[in-house]
């Protein structure tokens, strides 16, 4: 940011939200149960040592989406870690380390869009660190398939289709 001096004093200014080079929407956390339930019953589970992740397509992605400013379709995360885990100050800081694991995941390659994701981290997941949950996280991803893979373009298209014809 900039700063800016006033009668000697200075002042940090935050830059405004135009000014911003790489703004993410924030996720939509999942708030309600049923929604967790949904995603344990008919989601597609990846298991990994320290997280399970659990994908199922969101049903209610496009009312999220027609409210989303951008216009765009988002994914809704959830957090589940258990009293298993241990006290309330261990369970905040593994699911500090699974939202970094995730945004390392999210570098990885980018996630496709309109799905309840939810991680549910196992017993001993505080041992681990962002590094290895995100590498959890990233097998897990690919395991269900959740990456988007690249488009073939249109000339690939054609010589295919010039192929079958001779």
């Amino acid at each position: 940011g900039k700063k800016l001096t006033i009668n000697g004093s200075t002042m940090k200014i935050q830059p405004n939200k135009k000014e911003r080079t790489s703004h993410r929407m924030k996720d939509i956390a999942i708030k309600e149960n049923h929604l967790y339930n949904k995603a344990y019953r008919n989601g597609e589970r990846a298991s990994q040592k320290h997280v399970n992740v659990y994908v199922l397509r969101d049903w209610g992605a496009k009312r999220q989406m027609l409210a989303n400013p951008e216009k765009k379709y988002i994914n809704r995360i959830g957090l589940s870690v258990s009293k298993k885990i241990g006290g309330a100050v261990e369970r905040n800081r593994v699911k500090r380390i699974i939202r970094a694991g995730l945004c390392e995941a999210r570098a990885y390659g980018e996630l496709k869009t309109g799905y309840l994701i939810v991680i549910a981290a196992k017993v001993g997941a505080h041992e681990a660190s962002s590094k290895d949950i995100a590498a959890e996280l990233i097998h897990a991803f690919e395991r269900l398939k959740m990456y988007r893979t690249a488009k073939p373009t249109e000339n690939t298209e054609n010589t295919q289709a010039e192929a079958q014809v001779k």
